[in-house]
């Protein structure tokens, strides 16, 4: 009787559709249960309601994880981080331990060894990947302990593997059958000039796919290009070949607003890849061509820079087209290979 005393207090103030069905705000939460002097809303489920008639479900991680896909925390990301999330959410929670699958797992029942061995097994397709993935649920289970759908994270002590640094290099033949397949194909086309943007200035394929018409200009042969991750700005030339190719692109889709964008509109827009989209629709592209399954688009940058570095580019040089602030970021590409020492001691006996 207490209980509804106070909410018919409180209900005038719940007047609009969105209080009335998300519920009292944290400030009326706390009068009520001191009002009612209980500490805590277990203890006035306790006091109040008799334990034959309470309703006892339990909330699967899955049923969790659509509640997230609807908070704010969810809705506030940007579409290609929602995208990746999903990604990664829709694996974990496929993903079976011990002949449970874990999404059916209830939240408050889900054991630091079952994240344990869940993790073992992401790691089976790569430890990098297997990071993002708990990573992501780890949010997902911080969302779920906030709103006391349970009261710890057991991914939060799973220790991640280390992942060691890439040094796969694409050869110029491999660039070359690239993008003879993409230029092949209208369809794929867009692909190609991300893969030989990427290449040809040395930039991150996410940077690429972002390029808008207003950072070239074919009059000078000159790009700007805006780097996302270092918030660093490059100003870089066009290569002839790579200039046909844009002038060409200009001509069929110059109207939209990305260099690159994906070849079907969405609701009428031409928007850019996703991260998680465009390596997916690369590997079939790089598979139809015949490349090594070890290449990926984002060793393109790679590639690039150390083309530079056999050709006895100076540290100083390759910072200003990579954008690196550090010259330590650097080094990592500085790897003593033949051509660069050939190209070493050639020099040294020219002198």
């Amino acid at each position: 009787m207490l209980l509804v005393i106070f909410n018919q207090n409180i209900f005038l103030k719940m007047n609009s559709f969105s209080k009335r069905h998300i519920g009292i705000n944290k400030s009326d939460k706390a009068k009520m249960l001191d009002y009612l002097n209980v500490k805590n809303i277990d203890e006035l489920i306790s006091e109040t309601i008799p334990e034959n008639i309470r309703l006892q479900k339990e909330m699967k991680l899955k049923q969790v994880a659509n509640e997230y896909y609807s908070s704010h925390d969810y809705k506030n990301l940007r579409d290609e981080t929602k995208a990746h999330y999903q990604y990664c959410l829709t694996n974990a929670l496929a993903t079976s331990v011990d002949g449970v699958v874990i999404g059916e797992v209830d939240v408050t029942k889900m054991s630091t060894k079952q994240s344990k061995l869940a993790y073992d097994q992401w790691c089976d397709r790569g430890i990098s990947t297997a990071n993002h993935i708990m990573a992501v649920t780890r949010i997902l289970f911080n969302y779920a302990v906030r709103m006391e759908h349970c009261n710890i994270n057991p991914f939060a002590t799973v220790r991640r593997r280390p992942t060691q640094p890439r040094k796969v290099v694409w050869t110029k033949g491999d660039v070359r059958k690239l993008l003879d397949a993409a230029y092949g194909d209208f369809s794929t086309r867009n692909i190609g000039l991300i893969a030989h943007m990427a290449y040809e200035w040395c930039q991150r394929v996410g940077d690429m796919r972002l390029l808008t018409w207003d950072m070239l200009d074919f009059e000078t042969k000159r790009v700007i290009i805006q780097q996302s991750k270092r918030n660093a700005q490059v100003e870089l030339p066009i290569d002839d070949n790579l200039l046909d190719m844009l002038i060409q692109q200009e001509q069929d889709s110059g109207f939209q607003q990305y260099v690159a964008p994906r070849p079907q509109p969405y609701r009428g827009v031409y928007e850019p890849y996703t991260m998680y989209k465009l390596p997916l629709h690369a590997r079939k592209l790089m598979d139809e061509a015949g490349l090594p399954k070890e290449l990926r688009l984002s060793d393109l940058r790679r590639t690039g820079v150390t083309e530079m570095v056999d050709a006895a580019v100076g540290i100083g040089q390759i910072m200003s087209v990579t954008g690196h602030a550090n010259p330590q970021s650097v080094k990592p590409y500085l790897k003593n290979t033949y051509t660069s020492a050939n190209n070493a001691l050639t020099a040294r006996k020219n002198t």
